[in-house]
């Protein structure tokens, strides 16, 4: 398979490690894009030298929130500056301000609030459906059925719901599946753990940071 980055040197995607247990699904996808992949639990030099930056998506919010304060005005500049970043169900929240899970603040590149699902059925693990898909990743991916592992979502502002891309249902709780503010794209669900899909929206977003680029 042809390499995120075309010919040339690979894309270089640094992980942002803030506690969150087991990567290995998660590179490999990124991997299998063709991308050279580095874990750093540092959040100044995790935006540093790269061409891309994952958010992954196991944790709590409290203790992700406190790994990121160091160097969250950095992060955050980067990300406003158009650095592509892709954030995981825990790293989708971090993109908002806050959450009812724990203390701590957000990137705050969505304005909201994370607040624990409105369901009977808590937490949602397994498979489920998307509509409303509007991001061109997702499109060209194919990914309507995705895989979820979560207790709270994210609610965005009135203001700041335009930057929905997809949504999900879950009990009669309608939730933002995904959400994309110019190169930052965040999914409430897991692609690494979507199946085909779900891996070719990683292999679609390598591809968008590699055209960028080549584009600079």
């Amino acid at each position: 398979m042809t390499s995120a980055a075309g010919q040339g040197t690979p894309l270089q995607v640094t992980v942002f490690d803030y506690g969150a247990g087991n990567l290995h699904s998660l590179v490999k996808a990124i991997e299998i894009g063709g991308a050279v992949v580095r874990v750093d639990t540092d959040p100044v030099l995790a935006v540093r030298e790269t061409d891309a930056l994952i958010l992954p998506g196991v944790g709590a919010f409290a203790p992700a929130a406190e790994r990121l304060a160091p160097g969250r005005d950095v992060m955050r500049d980067a990300l406003l500056a158009g650095l592509p970043t892709l954030g995981i169900c825990l790293g989708m929240q971090l993109l908002f301000d806050g959450s009812d899970e724990g203390p701590g603040r957000g990137l705050g590149v969505i304005e909201g609030q994370v607040t624990r699902l409105h369901a009977t059925q808590v937490p949602q693990i397994g498979w489920n459906r998307l509509d409303g898909v509007t991001d061109p990743l997702l499109l060209a991916s194919g990914l309507d059925v995705a895989y979820y592992a979560n207790s709270f979502v994210c609610r965005p502002t009135a203001a700041h719901t335009p930057f929905v891309s997809a949504w999900s249902e879950h009990d009669g709780d309608r939730f933002p599946a995904s959400v994309r503010r110019g190169n930052i794209l965040g999914t409430q669900f897991h692609p690494e753990k979507s199946s085909t899909p779900g891996v070719a929206f990683v292999r679609e977003f390598l591809q968008f940071a590699a055209s960028l680029r080549s584009a600079s």
